[in-house]
């Protein structure tokens, strides 16, 4: 954009309210508030959202039950504002009833069936709110024989196949280093949200996104499931090792480990002749990728033993001056120096009420006329309760301060 140009949000038009918790849900709704929505979160009064006790670490000054804020919900609830509301009062389900009349989109994550014994299930505020887009992210979806059980990544990765194709070849199954189930599950409820706001723009009506987490994990399966779905292959644990591709796994330099891909011959042969060892390429059982698949022990020790002569990064110029797709194994706060990564503005900045400049992830895509923005920290625990039902609702600060005594709010 060019300087003083005036610009908007794509989704500055939009209302989202936010029944959600812990990661999932609120990862989709702070991808909808990145991009200009305006997002009302509803939390439990004295307590909020699960995630704002899981640390340390804590940052900020203590309340209620807490130290302080956790990096965990700082993490995902960025451009959002927080109500306090306990749901479990009629007073507050009607407060939620009347912010889902004037929403956009409801997203919530609780067990399937629970908002629905509390009159705010997709039925009950569709007939309120024909217009309204209500996501429901849950475990397992909203049908089938597993539609009441309770989701967790950790538990999702194993149940969906993900952990069984993850981890060392002779080792043990490992989970994702981060719950990565979770994460996908709120950018693919995103998108469908997305969708089906486009959707209403044509019709005229809302409907009901159904998103779960053993969804999401078995469509992130992708290639390894059609090897299976496709050609009958069982997949299996490779360790950092490609199903299909090979040379493509980590390397051990004389002093660390390193990435690198060979997705063709073409690259095999420039690989070759990198090393020093170009009489490999016309090895047959080097030759092809499929040859180089089925002797993957023998190359794996023939480019072992090269690679253990030099440090990784004298590796990494050379293959990089072949043209070769490598790179280093970072830790996270070598992520965070990367000069690519700064470039990108991986990394952003928020003035928190209490913790001061809070850093978070950056956008992870750019918009050249509609970029994304922080526009609010994470919110404290009901930091804007009496500011929504006061400014949207028109509740009076006596009707307030009644809900506040009575534990509505």
């Amino acid at each position: 954009m060019k300087p003083g140009e005036i610009t908007v949000l794509p989704l500055q038009d939009i209302r989202v309210l936010d029944l959600t918790r812990a990661l999932a849900g609120p990862y989709c709704t702070m991808m909808l508030g990145d991009l200009g929505a305006e997002v009302i979160k509803i939390e439990r009064p004295g307590r909020g959202d699960d995630s704002r006790g899981w640390g340390p670490p804590f940052v900020g000054e203590p309340y209620g039950p807490y130290p302080g804020e956790s990096a965990y919900f700082l993490a995902t609830n960025r451009n959002k504002r927080s109500v306090t509301v306990n749901l479990k009062s009629a007073a507050g389900q009607e407060i939620v009833r009347r912010l889902a009349a004037l929403s956009d989109v409801l997203v919530e994550n609780f067990r399937t069936g629970v908002l629905d014994r509390l009159g705010l299930g997709y039925d009950d505020l569709h007939a309120l709110n024909p217009r309204l887009v209500y996501c429901s992210i849950s475990g397992y979806g909203r049908t089938g024989p597993y539609a009441d059980r309770p989701g967790y990544d950790f538990i999702i990765q194993a149940e969906g196949g993900l952990m069984g194709i993850t981890g060392p070849e002779d080792g043990p199954p490992y989970r994702v280093g981060v719950p990565i189930v979770d994460i996908t599950t709120g950018m693919f409820a995103a998108t469908g949200i997305l969708a089906a706001l486009h959707g209403r723009a044509l019709t005229g009506t809302g409907q009901l996104v159904d998103v779960s987490l053993l969804d999401t994990q078995v469509a992130l399966l992708a290639n390894v499931a059609s090897n299976y779905l496709v050609g009958g292959v069982e997949p299996r644990r490779l360790g950092n090792a490609h199903p299909n591709i090979a040379p493509y796994e980590a390397f051990p330099a004389r002093d660390r480990w390193f990435a690198l891909a060979a997705a063709n011959d073409r690259q095999w042969a420039a690989l070759c002749r990198a090393i020093g060892r170009p009489a490999l390429t016309n090895d047959p059982r080097f030759a092809t990728n499929s040859d180089r698949l089925a002797h993957r022990a023998e190359m794996r020790a023939e480019l072992e033993a090269v690679f253990a002569t030099r440090d990784a990064d004298d590796w990494l110029r050379l293959l990089r001056e072949a043209g070769l797709p490598c790179g280093p194994i970072n830790t996270v706060p070598d992520v965070f120096v990367h000069p690519q990564a700064e470039a990108r503005a991986l990394a952003v900045e928020a003035e928190h009420p209490t913790a001061g400049p809070v850093r978070s992830t950056g956008f992870p895509y750019k918009l050249s006329q509609t970029p994304p923005e922080v526009r609010l920290p994470p919110p404290l625990l009901g930091q804007h309760t009496e500011e929504v039902l006061t400014g949207l609702l028109g509740y009076s600060a006596e009707e307030i301060a009644a809900y506040r005594e009575a534990g509505v709010v």
